[in-house]
């Protein structure tokens, strides 16, 4: 049951509803920001955030998108992870551990090995080190793979794989704490508007607290602080299931992000190795359904496996979960900026999958666009809620 801890005043600059990682990556970001100076609240339902996204989340980056501002956050979110102190500016900030084996995608049929082909000249283009690889290149760089019916890959080892996304979190929290952002455990209930603009937020304790901004950054439930405020998002949490198992014989070597023609994807984990699908029938679920599916792992996942990597056929499942994609049913990518009409609501939301690896960038761009009215180092325009209005859909073709 929710906590319902009061607030420590009556009103503030900005209240962000949900504190995971990316509600904590704007609130750090914004108490960082020069020209910045005003109060910051965060509510979350649960501040040991066992149920969200962040905490069930894959910790990977790539660079493989389609579209060049997708390639761009993530460039500047490797870049930020490579210099974490220095972006924190704190001698006790720890570097986060960075492990680039890169994504490998698997081209099962001419048609997908020539959108990777496509991908990989905007790639290039836009100074990600992406290549495509044929059958033979692939067996000789990673012999363990079964390639005999692989069209093509494409690889990427530069600022591609695993980074510690729970120690930035933490770090985020704590550095925005230290800059004055309070933390609240309450609920917010209800979104107070007058006319086009957002007033104040009842928190479910009963108090009504002023605010000039309200950022929702809820994740799987942003739909639902969306309906507080009277408006529509097309969000919705969809399951995804994570396995981390022991294989009986070593590869030899770090095994890629895999990207299998079928969609289920693994990768090295430590001496281990974790894999993950999407099932087959995909609808939105409960907030609070996170139950496995007792026959996904030996129908779907462990065959695709033993048959990409034979050594895969001897392995040992030690741990599983399900956990909740934010999923945009529009065009799968995050919807960030304000509202077209009520412009001091403020989505950060929707990323069905890439808010970890995009949570630097969409936090910056968050705070930039409160403190200053704008973004100033990366234009996140086209992924506003303008093309959700429009129907026009960002489009993006590498989507897991």
């Amino acid at each position: 049951m929710t906590k319902q801890n009061p607030p420590a005043q009556t009103g503030y600059d900005v209240v962000i509803v949900g504190g995971a990682i990316m509600g904590s990556s704007a609130a750090w970001f914004l108490s960082a920001e020069a020209g910045f100076d005003g109060s910051i609240l965060v509510v979350d339902r649960d501040l040991s955030y066992e149920s969200t996204s962040t905490a069930a989340t894959n910790s990977c980056m790539r660079q493989q998108f389609s579209n060049p501002l997708n390639i761009a956050i993530s460039q500047f979110a490797a870049d930020f992870v490579r210099d974490f102190p220095t972006y924190l500016g704190d001698p006790e900030v720890p570097e986060l551990a960075v492990d680039h084996y890169g994504y490998m995608y698997l081209a099962g049929d001419d048609a997908f090995a020539a959108t990777l082909r496509t991908n990989q000249a905007v790639q290039a283009a836009h100074g990600a080190g992406t290549v495509i690889m044929t059958p033979e290149e692939i067996a000789q760089a990673y012999p363990f793979y079964n390639v005999d019916d692989i069209v093509c890959g494409s690889h990427n080892l530069v600022d591609e794989g695993y980074f510690d996304s729970g120690t930035m979190f933490d770090w985020w929290r704590k550095m925005a704490r230290r800059n004055g952002v309070e933390y609240l455990e309450n609920e917010v209930v209800a979104i107070n508007r007058t006319d086009d603009t957002v007033t104040s937020v009842t928190l479910a304790s009963g108090e009504v607290v002023s605010c000039g901004t309200v950022v929702n950054a809820s994740g799987p439930r942003a739909v639902e602080t969306a309906k507080m405020a009277g408006l529509e998002l097309p969000v919705e949490p969809r399951k995804r299931y994570t396995f981390m198992f022991d294989c009986a014989e070593t590869l030899g070597m770090q095994l890629p992000l895999t990207i299998d023609p079928t969609g289920v994807h693994v990768r090295s984990e430590g001496t281990a190795f974790m894999a993950g699908c999407t099932p087959d029938d995909d609808p939105a679920v409960a907030y609070d359904d996170f139950a496995m599916d007792p026959n996904i792992w030996e129908d779907k996942v462990w065959p695709v496996l033993a048959h990409r990597v034979p050594a895969f056929e001897r392995i040992k499942v030690s741990t599983r979960w399900a956990g909740h994609y934010a999923h945009n049913t529009v065009d799968h990518n995050v919807i960030v900026g304000p509202h077209h009409e009520v412009e001091n609501f403020v989505f950060a939301c929707g990323f069905s999958g890439h808010g970890l690896q995009q949570s630097p960038a969409i936090g910056r761009g968050v705070s930039e666009l409160i403190a200053h009215g704008s973004y100033r180092s990366l234009d996140l325009t086209p992924l506003g809620y303008h093309r959700i209005v429009a129907g026009e859909p960002f489009i993006e073709t590498a989507i897991i």
